[in-house]
């Protein structure tokens, strides 16, 4: 009878660790699959830009320092390496792309060109897309944190080498709206 006993606890702890586990891993894998989602959607962002920079090169010539900002953080948000580096750098990236527009309404002609409509909506729709993919991304990050800190997973999770996740954050200097001066010097 307590062989039973033993056997039935035995068993018992035996899929408690496998539930929570197996929740670990589906939290994990929810979070790596949202990550995904924005790492789609910031690589399509890097695809328009250059063609964005060229429809506005030929109306504004003299705007070749935002051109030169745009492309150098472009190229920082694609070489950047940890989720932190990354966020950091679409950012910033973000940032330039509103002084792009900025100087972009400076020039009735090019306001009204198809080609630059067409790219300046394809680009707000993709960051509408980035917004809603770090929305989930973060709501993913949220769950799976808690997951690993809470009893009786917090002891599992540690066992089996899970680790908290950086949530993608908006850095405060990017909160603020654009500042463009047009006054000559």
């Amino acid at each position: 009878m307590i062989m039973w006993i033993i056997l039935a606890i035995i068993v018992v702890l035996i899929i408690a660790v496998a539930l929570i586990y197996n929740g670990l891993v589906r939290s994990k894998v929810r979070v790596d699959e949202a990550w995904s989602d924005i790492d789609v959607q910031l690589k399509r962002r890097h695809d328009l830009i250059p063609n964005l920079i060229e429809t506005v090169k030929g109306y504004a010539k003299h705007e070749k320092e935002i051109f030169e900002k745009v492309t150098e953080q472009r190229t920082r948000a694609m070489q950047a390496g940890s989720l932190g580096e990354k966020g950091k750098a679409e950012n910033m990236l973000s940032g330039t792309l509103k002084s792009l527009f900025a100087v972009a309404e400076n020039y009735p002609d090019l306001k009204a060109n198809e080609n630059f409509l067409k790219l300046q909506d394809e680009l707000t729709d993709t960051e509408d897309k980035i917004q809603a993919a770090r929305r989930f991304y973060n709501g993913n990050v949220r769950d799976y944190n808690t997951k690993i800190r809470v009893f009786p997973t917090n002891i599992f999770a540690g066992m089996f080498g899970y680790t908290a996740r950086e949530f993608f954050q908006v850095e405060e200097s990017d909160k603020e709206p654009v500042k463009v001066d047009f006054r000559e010097e």
